[in-house]
């Protein structure tokens, strides 16, 4: 069954667009684990939050506070920092997702190089393992990429959808390919694959046909969905297109 991780970011980002300095006073919202409440009600099967060095949403509290609370997977993003990495190991979500960080970014932009970095992607993989961790890599769909995610013994690669959801036409089509082959070449090698970034339900269904898929993780669109909505249905709306089954292009 394919899995959904909703991601909560956007929800801490409207927290601090008014309490930065005060995110633990007792009048500051929106609240995060009512968020998780939320997600957890309506079948999400994991939560997603990213600490970011510069903690411009997510705070360090919230990841223990939530770590506590959650009652589904809970899924970790971070950049591979050393003070980072330490808070994962203490705090010891379900898994842990390595991805790349830009201060300047408005949100993640790319994949992690892990070709480039192998040795220290490497180190910081088996570290989280030994504190029982599974590691995700936030990757491109190169094959390079997926074979250092092999190499360095990751548990799972995440395919960085973001290209696929920026473009249309053939460029879509091209990108959908190289997914797929992606996909299929980190099934071969052995890592669960999960995908995610600009996933919505109207250009999820042809990403159903990655081959061995088995998680999404979404944030922008369901947390955008759900100032219509409301987060319980906007999560519901979500996996109701998940379950429609691969698109068949």
């Amino acid at each position: 069954m394919l899995a959904l991780g909703v991601n909560i970011d956007h929800v801490a980002t409207l927290r601090q667009a008014r309490y930065a300095l005060m995110p633990e006073a007792h009048n500051a919202e929106p609240l995060l684990l009512e968020a998780v409440a939320a997600c957890e009600e309506a079948g999400a099967h994991g939560i997603t939050i990213h600490l970011r060095e510069d903690r411009r949403h997510i705070q360090d509290a919230d990841v223990y506070q939530i770590r506590q609370a959650v009652k589904i997977h809970l899924n970790l993003e971070i950049g591979n920092a050393p003070e980072i990495v330490e808070i994962a190991c203490q705090v010891r979500p379900d898994s842990v997702c390595l991805v790349p960080e830009n201060r300047q970014e408005i949100t993640t932009e790319g994949g992690l190089d892990v070709a480039g970095h192998e040795a220290a992607v490497a180190a910081t993989t088996a570290r989280l393992q030994e504190h029982g961790i599974r590691v995700s890599l936030f990757i491109d769909p190169d094959p390079a990429q997926v074979e250092a995610s092999a190499r360095v013994k990751a548990d799972m690669i995440e395919l960085h959808t973001g290209a696929y959801a920026n473009t249309q036409g053939a460029e879509r089509e091209a990108e959908l390919r190289r997914l797929i082959a992606a996909g299929r070449q980190a099934r071969g090698l052995g890592l669960q694959v999960n995908a995610g970034h600009g996933i919505t339900t109207a250009n999820l269904p042809p990403l159903l046909d990655i081959p061995g898929l088995a998680e999404l993780n979404i944030g922008h669109h369901i947390i955008s969905r759900a100032m219509r909505l409301g987060l319980r249905d906007a999560v519901r709306e979500m996996l109701t297109a998940m379950q429609a089954g691969p698109s068949g292009c």
